[in-house]
């Protein structure tokens, strides 16, 4: 079974992207627009792994964040933080509300596949 991750993003061509290529490296997605959205198909879908963008509708991506890792089912999920709109101090905020790490848009494809592929947990073959 291949691994999940749930793309949480509310602009469509930032979802495209991480889709396009999320499935050409072999994981299967799972996409949300919202952060409440988010954190209902985090407790429903059970993803391997959470890429949060941090400006979302509804609720933002710190708060979501929290309530995912409020949740004992989900508490190890790791979560990594996506977001536009990096200001000093938001990797601090990331981390406090529970993301694993944090990346600046525009990411590099290279660099988050490998921080990926680093942070899912092994599965045999």
């Amino acid at each position: 079974m291949k691994q999940r991750i749930l793309v949480v993003e509310d602009q469509e061509d930032n979802r495209r992207i991480m889709r396009d290529l999320l499935v050409s490296a072999g994981y299967d997605v799972i996409e949300a627009v919202s952060g409440a959205e988010g954190v209902e198909k985090a407790a429903t879908e059970k993803p391997d792994l959470i890429l949060m963008d941090l400006q979302l509708p509804v609720i933002d991506g710190l708060e979501a964040t929290r309530r995912i890792k409020a949740k004992p089912a989900l508490r190890e999920t790791p979560v990594i933080a996506v977001t536009s709109y990096a200001l000093s101090g938001d990797n601090e905020k990331a981390v406090a509300a529970g993301c694993d790490t944090y990346f600046s848009k525009p990411v590099s494809p290279r660099h988050l596949l490998a921080k990926i592929r680093s942070m899912l947990p092994k599965r045999g073959k």
